[in-house]
């Protein structure tokens, strides 16, 4: 079996949920479909203009990317609009894309450093996965993952960023997986239920629960049972 690394998983709620695996050594990327519990047909398939906008050339050199929905108005659906953030390396430096799934194009490219999102400018080359952490009472809250055994919770209404060590306090079942993890994806099923799936070294995953800052399962294996379709790349 194909040994899964050096990829990005980020997720995608205009229309049917769905995980989008960007796998850098190759620039390809795979649909994986949640209503269907598989990737669809045609994948993996290279990262393209028709598929990705101007983000194309730089998929290869992704570090992280989450979706937020109504957080920020878009020039051509307004609130309601459903974003993907990516950020990644352009000759070294920090960028955030903004890109509209609804249009299915960029919306906006900056710099990190001219962005709402400048307080991870320290953390940058080491965040492997970020999430939307929604409340009622916050709509800007955020969490990363580190690549050495941190993490980051990101306050952008307050504008506060705190830094801490994975331990069993502040992601409870996480701390023996926290030097393994490669990349970790959001499966927004409701506000009061939502999955984070951590990938690990090895083709493991675990099934960690936001909400309630559990881990729920695992590790497991990354196989054609569990993720249909997506080993085969």
């Amino acid at each position: 079996m194909l040994i899964l690394k050096n990829f990005v998983a980020v997720d995608w709620r205009a229309g049917k949920d769905k995980i989008y695996f960007f796998f850098k050594d190759s620039n390809t990327y795979s649909e994986f479909d949640i209503a269907e519990d598989k990737v669809a047909d045609g994948f993996p398939r290279e990262v393209t203009a028709a598929d990705w906008h101007d983000f194309h050339p730089h998929a290869k050199n992704l570090r992280f990317g989450f979706t937020t929905t109504g957080f920020e108005p878009t020039r051509n659906f307004g609130m309601d609009s459903d974003i993907l953030w990516l950020f990644y390396f352009d000759n070294g430096v920090p960028m955030v894309c903004k890109y509209d799934q609804d249009a299915r194009q960029v919306n906006r490219t900056d710099r990190v450093a001219d962005s709402s999102w400048h307080l991870l400018l320290p953390y940058f080359d080491r965040i492997v996965a970020g999430t939307w952490r929604e409340s009622a009472l916050n709509r800007r809250s955020f969490r990363f993952i580190l690549n050495d055994g941190n993490a980051i919770e990101l306050d952008l209404l307050r504008k506060q960023l705190i830094h801490h060590a994975i331990s069993e306090k502040t992601w409870p079942g996480l701390a023996p997986y926290k030097h393994r993890i490669i990349t970790a994806v959001q499966n927004d099923r409701s506000l009061a239920n939502s999955h984070f799936y951590v990938f690990l070294t090895q083709n493991e995953y675990l099934r960690y629960d936001l909400w309630n800052n559990a881990l729920e399962a695992g590790p497991m294996k990354v196989d054609d049972t569990n993720w249909p379709g997506l080993p085969q790349i």
